[in-house]
């Protein structure tokens, strides 16, 4: 035991804690709070929250909730890692992409990046990026036996194959010496554009171009498993990786068939999974997606050692905003860190910018650098799974791989991927969880800072250059900003067309202290929609409201205060607001048992935490006349 100077032993000598104690305060809380009088495990589960998939997130993990046993790093099921040695010798590697159809001005992003800290090359190929008979132009003066190169040729994955390849004998790159990815991933191709005449073909020629590269280049792999598709769709942490299993073991099949062993088959794939700003369920995804994999190498009848899943993960691009771009790099450096904690073998961090078109020099270095940040300074790689003993992850992880490998056994019983995806049953799953998400989102309980929380409406636009537009027609791609954009864009016209945008005016009621949290809310609210509040006076009444709001400029209004002052003026200030002319009376609160009353005097709706903010910003729009 260990004794301070003056004689007080250190924790050791504490009690141990039991679950009902914890129990007991969180009861006392929660009743001094208003939000519960619980008891017991009911008090408990007030605490919790839900996330997709069914899993709830508990407020407190003790070992007892520790599912299975992980394993070891680099040793089967992988839940810790690929590699025994997980990225300690070298770090993540760093993967940029570049998809600008110019091949000059690609090779030119491509040498600054890999002279500035970038390790490989994510290169766009085809529809949607370089021509395929660009790509030496693309690539030159990158030294291929140091820096792999990964195509995303879509369509034309079998032409850029062979061009890369073609590239490594014209270059005397020894065959050993390549690294990379060919790229050819058929289902993903399918997802993506809906067109599944050329499946057969194409699964075809990725088999063909894996038996090749296995014997000729044994450090390129052919197939890349893109679970992108489905995480931008709106699917779920376990449905894109369900989806990402079926479309593995289809592979499997299709070069098991081709005459490759399960070991080699395996080798050939690597799988590329989306990284988003929820870190603890990022960490947990890609845990659980070596897990599953694992398993299903397992049951193929691969070597344990073959087993180990290659990941690429991807910072979200569901998750990057239109507006106020800049804390795209915040979300990014959460998300990059997420995978490396996760495991991720290659991970690409999208420039702050990329939501708006084609992404600047200074936007690349900062993507960059903040992989660089994570490795040297922060230098989180230098520990193997960081993430492993926490209970909470732990559980996580079992939670998702659960759900993943159920969705996963759903889509195999219809059939397997290509089925799934033609018959609309992943499709209608997936906008079946997107449709729920979009709830929470209009209802602001999955906040966007800076659009739907604290937007700035005199920031300037960032401009950029129009991206290259990829092949599209299959799965939509959705983004959490989309309808608070629809908004925003209604503004800008109005702006653009009566030289100011659409305003509202805060009718507060009373002293600072009464209304200022009410008035902040509304503000924040309204802003979001590209609506100005307008607060000045800071102070009315009903004698000097309808002078006001005359002089605001507004055409709606809201009003602002306390429940007690609500009680007593909130009528007649609001048939003082429509006899002025106010299109919309807005009152910031629940209305509680006095809505009739309030509804009577001329309110025409209720704004609060939870209320259906898009409705509301959309109705407001509407009532002004804002196309």
């Amino acid at each position: 035991m260990t004794v301070l100077p003056d004689g007080l032993p250190l924790a050791d000598e504490f009690p141990d804690v039991t679950r009902d104690q914890w129990r007991h305060l969180v009861e006392g809380v929660l009743r001094k709070s208003g939000t519960s009088d619980a008891v017991g495990e009911q008090a408990e589960a007030a605490l919790a929250t839900a996330l997709e998939d069914g899993i709830t997130v508990r407020p407190l993990y003790t070992a007892e909730d520790a599912p299975q046993d992980a394993g070891l790093p680099g040793f089967a099921p992988f839940v810790r890692g690929g590699r025994p040695e997980g990225s300690t010798v070298s770090g993540w590697d760093v993967r940029q992409r570049h998809a600008h159809s110019d091949p000059a001005r690609t090779n030119r992003a491509v040498l600054a990046d890999l002279e500035n800290g970038v390790s490989s090359v994510w290169l766009a190929v085809g529809e949607g990026g370089v021509p395929v008979d660009a790509l030496p132009e693309a690539l030159n003066g990158v030294y291929l036996d140091l820096a792999p190169v990964i195509l995303d040729a879509g369509a034309d994955f079998e032409a850029a194959a062979h061009a890369l390849l073609r590239l490594y004998a014209d270059r005397d790159v020894p065959p050993h010496a390549a690294l990379g990815n060919l790229g050819a991933d058929p289902l993903g191709l399918v997802a993506r554009t809906g067109r599944d005449a050329d499946l057969p073909g194409h699964l075809a020629a990725a088999a063909e171009l894996a038996a090749l590269s296995h014997r000729a280049h044994p450090g390129v792999r052919a197939l890349a498993v893109d679970a992108l598709p489905y995480h931008e769709a709106g699917g779920s942490a376990a449905q894109e990786l369900g989806c990402s299993l079926a479309a593995g073991v289809a592979y499997l099949r299709a070069l098991t068939e081709a005459g490759l062993s399960a070991e080699a088959a395996c080798g050939e794939l690597e799988f590329r999974y989306a990284a988003t700003a929820d870190q603890f369920l990022t960490i947990a995804k890609l845990r659980a997606a070596r897990r599953l994999w694992a398993r299903v190498a397992q049951v193929c009848g691969a070597a344990p050692e073959a087993a180990a899943q290659r990941q690429h993960a991807v910072t979200s691009p569901v998750m990057m905003t239109r507006r106020d771009p800049w804390v795209n790099m915040l979300r990014t450096t959460v998300a990059s860190l997420a995978a490396g904690v996760g495991g991720a073998d290659a991970v690409t961090v999208l420039p702050f910018d990329s939501a708006l078109g084609e992404p600047d020099d200074f936007a690349r270095r900062v993507a960059r650098n903040t992989s660089t940040i994570l490795l040297e300074e922060s230098h989180l790689a230098r520990v193997i799974d960081p993430g492993g003993g926490s209970w909470y992850i732990e559980r996580l992880t079992d939670e998702v791989a659960h759900a993943a490998w159920a969705w996963f056994q759903e889509i195999e019983g219809a059939g397997g991927l290509a089925a799934a995806l033609g018959s609309g049953l992943v499709g209608g799953r997936l906008a079946d969880t997107w449709a729920r998400r979009s709830r929470d989102l209009a209802r602001r309980k999955e906040p966007i800072t800076g659009v739907s929380e604290f937007p700035n409406l005199t920031e300037q636009p960032v401009e950029r250059e129009t991206a290259s537009v990829p092949p599209g027609g299959g799965l939509p791609r959705v983004r959490r900003d989309e309808a608070y954009e629809a908004l925003r864009a209604r503004s800008d016209a109005h702006q653009a067309a009566e030289g100011g945008l659409p305003r509202v005016f805060l009718a507060a009621l009373g002293p600072a202290a009464a209304h200022t949290a009410r008035a902040a809310f509304a503000a924040n609210l309204f802003q979001a929609g590209g609506i100005e509040a307008v607060h000045e006076p800071v102070t009315v009444t009903a004698e000097t409201v309808a002078e006001a709001f005359a002089a605001s400029g507004a055409r709606v209004a809201c009003l602002c205060s306390s429940d007690t002052l609500y009680a007593a003026e909130a009528a007649e200030v609001a048939g003082r607001l429509k006899a002025a002319g106010a299109l919309q009376v807005y009152l910031a609160g629940r209305p509680g048992d006095r809505q009739d009353e309030y509804e009577q005097a001329g309110v025409d709706a209720f704004v609060f935490a939870g209320c259906n903010a898009v409705e509301v910003l959309s109705s407001a729009l509407d009532s002004m006349g804002v196309a």
